[in-house]
């Protein structure tokens, strides 16, 4: 199926949507999570949250590189008392995040946009390895 470039840049909108999302959700998951076997995943969720802001950034600056203006919605956060929850909810966040590069990365390709394949291949690295870090703490 051919994928435009205004579809394209719809989908890194959406994207830029979450990663506004996930940058939000993990500052506050980040100073409410409690519980000592929690402790190391909440500094880990503060550099979480700085490297989603950082794709955010490198998101609208594709957008904006292809012509379009990088949205300032911000998609749903989760949010609970639970620390488990949380985490549950931040992994949840990820697996979302990562099925959305996979997809904009064979868009890219597609659409002969190899650099931003590349930095869009970069964000997926960071996603997966988020998830690791909260599989990890999760015991999974």
């Amino acid at each position: 199926m051919s994928v435009t470039k205004e579809q394209f840049i719809d989908g890194l909108n959406k994207a830029l949507e979450w990663e506004y999302a996930a940058s939000i959700q993990y500052v506050q998951h980040a100073a409410v999570i409690t519980g000592p076997e929690y402790d190391a995943i909440s500094e880990e969720l503060v550099v979480h949250s700085k490297e989603e802001l950082a794709h955010a950034i490198m998101v609208a600056e594709m957008i904006a590189d292809l012509g379009g203006t990088p949205t300032v919605d911000v998609e749903k956060r989760d949010v609970s008392e639970d620390s488990k929850t949380m985490l549950e909810q931040d992994l949840a966040g990820e697996e979302l995040a990562i099925n959305i590069y996979k997809r904009l990365i064979e868009q890219a390709e597609e659409l002969k946009e190899y650099g931003l394949r590349r930095q869009l291949e970069d964000i997926l690295m960071d996603e997966e390895e988020h998830r690791r870090d909260l599989l990890s703490s999760l015991g999974k």
